[in-house]
């Protein structure tokens, strides 16, 4: 696969201040609030695991192309990663994937117990809507975050993903049942990210273009997750690698092999760029299309 052209190091830089300004936020809206010692300790274990931020991240760059506050915006950045953040908690336990590793650090269940990590799971997720419903915005834009996120999230969105992820284990799929799976269960997430930047967002075209990219970027990101299973070590990707096969997992590698998978990734990544192309960034927003085109680097294999 060709390896995407790396920006300018202002791009990194802007990157890493994106990262860091969402992990000193995470922690802030957590430890701020009183509950009892050891939810807070394993919220805060959780949250504070690293990752690239990727949902976050979209949310902000998406955001600075329109009329963001960096408050509001950001409120609505790490409530969504908050949400994310619970999920793996949720699939991480023994009645989900029983992981015992999650970037390169044991899961909240075993540096914790099962009980707290299931509560410290449902203290995000709720805590997630805390966060957005006090952000500063108009009425309009805070139910429509409302209604974004718990889209995203609920029983039509990722959970209904899982749920079906979980019936395709050990029976025979078809490709487009695979991907509507995915879109549920990964991308919904990632598009909801795109969808709250663009609360943000007045020009009608840059936001269809905004979706589209994350449309396709869902898919491009399940396709990589597939393939990393496979092809990379537990090292590279801080947890257990080979669980998919043994799971009996439908992936795009084990309907497309590898070299399918990969090609279906190289077209998926190439419809994000066309949907950017389609756009006349200005110098204004010049920025966002920087960061986003940075963004697909994230799926290499």
């Amino acid at each position: 696969m060709q390896k995407e052209k790396r920006h300018s190091p202002m791009v990194k830089a802007v990157i890493q201040q994106l990262q860091q300004d969402v992990a000193n936020h995470l922690t802030k809206l957590i430890e701020e609030r009183p509950t009892e010692a050891r939810l807070k300790e394993a919220m805060l274990y959780a949250v504070q695991s690293g990752g690239k931020r990727i949902r976050p991240l979209l949310t902000l760059a998406v955001g600075s192309a329109g009329t963001s506050t960096n408050k509001a915006a950001l409120d609505l950045a790490c409530a969504l990663e908050m949400i994310h953040t619970y999920s793996l908690i949720h699939d991480d336990l023994p009645g989900m994937d029983d992981d015992d590793m999650r970037r390169g650090r044991p899961t909240v269940h075993k540096a914790f117990d099962e009980a707290t990590a299931i509560l410290a799971g449902d203290a995000l997720l709720t805590l997630a809507f805390e966060v957005a419903a006090n952000a500063n915005l108009e009425a309009r834009q805070l139910v429509e975050a409302v209604k974004i996120l718990s889209s995203a999230s609920g029983m039509s969105g990722m959970i209904s993903g899982q749920m079906k992820d979980i019936a395709s284990e050990e029976v025979t799929i078809t490709l487009e049942r695979m991907k509507e799976i995915h879109r549920e269960k990964t991308g919904e997430l990632l598009l909801a990210a795109v969808r709250l930047g663009n609360l943000f967002v007045d020009d009608a075209k840059m936001k269809e273009a905004f979706v589209s990219y994350a449309t396709h970027f869902g898919l491009a990101f399940q396709i990589q997750n597939d393939l990393q299973d496979v092809c990379w070590t537990s090292e590279q990707t801080g947890k257990e690698t080979g669980k998919d096969s043994e799971l009996s997992k439908n992936t795009y590698p084990s309907l497309l092999g590898v070299e399918g998978a990969k090609e279906a990734l190289s077209t998926e990544i190439a419809f994000c760029k066309n949907a950017l192309d389609g756009v006349d960034f200005t110098l204004e927003n010049e920025q966002t299309k920087a960061l986003l085109i940075e963004f697909l680097t994230y799926l290499e294999i």
